[in-house]
């Protein structure tokens, strides 16, 4: 079996990935994908992309020894505090990346989609500092519980606009952004805020956050003296964080990698966003992966408290590494993020999104030894599921 992680010419990694479009978007798939490898690595790019995500997103984010959590699961865990960030998220390092391409290629008008808020907010923030039109597409269902981020993007110049169509969120959000790159095509540039979607976005994406993989490696071995972890973990929806947090370790064999997928209300109910676990390969959003559908391949609505786990698909990348078993993918409820959220706060000081409380929730379900050296990437900050976790209060002592 080919274990090539890159992807390759056409977007693939190994069974998966492409570019599966309709004939009216590939005018714009094929004009990012003709300019997009050359600018990126080009030396006037990476020198202020670099200089923005230092200056401006407040790189690099910490790795914190989490010493009472440590000392509870029986292992030296470490924290990469993506939290930290301007924006509260992981999302900022993408975004900074793509509103510095779409200038290069003379764009004046950005869209995206977003479930959490975060990705929305950080696109809203970036178009703010470049001063581009900004257009943000969320589930109507997401807009109510992430009232909070819906604010901050308005404040930063954006016009949301609801998703009104099938559970309306994440996905139908996705869909409603793609349908507006079709009508208009010259002016308006996509930031897709995951590593999903058609060629080339998933790979954009991978190379954006694997800024911080390359940060980690260094910040161990200051702290530790070794570049390797025994374990990284990572919650996992459509996957950005977690490829960014597995990058630069996929081909070091010794680091388990361990990617979390929103559970719900369990695997077996039908209300879950667990795409590994109970998905199948198909397409959705332009690329061949894992999704959740039925027997006639209709895509199944994903459920989960998580706005930012809750998509019934999962990257290329994920797929082929879950194929390949290079990374294991498990599953954590509500109810146990829920709990995991709680007890980094009242152990740590910390309050983590719900989406990283899964990574999270996964601790007492691993053994380790007291040597192991665990990282948890900890994507976001909490402030925006305060409504949440004050709603789910009745869960802790």
């Amino acid at each position: 079996m080919n274990e090539t992680f890159i992807a390759d010419k056409d977007g693939y990694y190994g069974d998966f990935g492409g570019a599966f479009i309709p004939e009216m978007l590939r005018q714009n798939v094929e004009s990012l994908r003709a300019v997009y490898h050359d600018v990126i690595e080009s030396a006037e790019f990476k020198k202020e992309f670099n200089m923005l995500l230092t200056d401006y997103a407040g790189r690099p984010s910490p790795l914190f020894l989490a010493k009472r959590l440590s000392k509870k699961y029986g292992a030296r865990i470490y924290l990469k505090r993506e939290d930290l960030n301007h924006t509260g998220s992981h999302k900022i390092n993408n975004t900074i990346g793509q509103i510095l391409l779409a200038k290069k290629m003379g764009k004046t008008r950005i869209i995206a989609e977003t479930g959490a808020g975060q990705h929305g907010v950080a696109t809203a923030t970036v178009c703010a500092l470049m001063g581009l039109e900004c257009v943000v597409y969320m589930g109507e269902t997401d807009m109510i519980r992430q009232e909070p981020n819906v604010k901050r993007m308005e404040f930063l110049g954006a016009r949301v606009v609801a998703a009104k169509s099938g559970n309306k969120t994440l996905k139908d959000a996705t869909n409603e952004a793609l349908r507006d790159w079709i009508c208009n095509p010259e002016n308006t540039f996509y930031i897709i805020g995951s590593v999903v979607g058609p060629h080339p976005y998933p790979d954009i994406v991978t190379k954006f956050q694997s800024v911080i993989s390359e940060e980690l490696l260094y910040q161990l071995k200051a702290k530790e003296g070794v570049g390797n972890p025994d374990y990284i973990i990572a919650c996992v929806g459509g996957g950005s964080n977690a490829a960014g947090i597995f990058y630069h370790y996929i081909n070091r064999k010794n680091v388990k990698l361990i990617g979390v997928e929103a559970a719900g209300e369990g695997i077996k109910t039908g209300r879950t966003a667990a795409t590994i676990t109970v998905g199948d390969a198909g397409i959705i959003h332009g690329s061949k992966t894992i999704l959740m559908q039925n027997e006639d391949g209709q895509i199944t609505e994903p459920y989960s408290i998580s706005a930012g786990l809750d998509y019934p698909g999962v990257g290329p990348l994920h797929a082929w590494l879950s194929k390949t078993g290079r990374a294991r993918y498990m599953n954590a409820t509500d109810t146990e993020a829920l709990t995991a959220a709680y007890e980094l706060t009242r152990l740590e000081g910390i309050i983590p999104a719900l989406e990283s409380a899964h990574a999270l929730a996964v601790l007492g379900k691993l053994s380790f030894k007291e040597t192991d050296l665990v990282v948890v990437n900890i994507s976001g900050r909490g402030d925006k599921d305060m409504l949440a976790y004050t709603d789910a209060k009745k869960l802790f002592p």
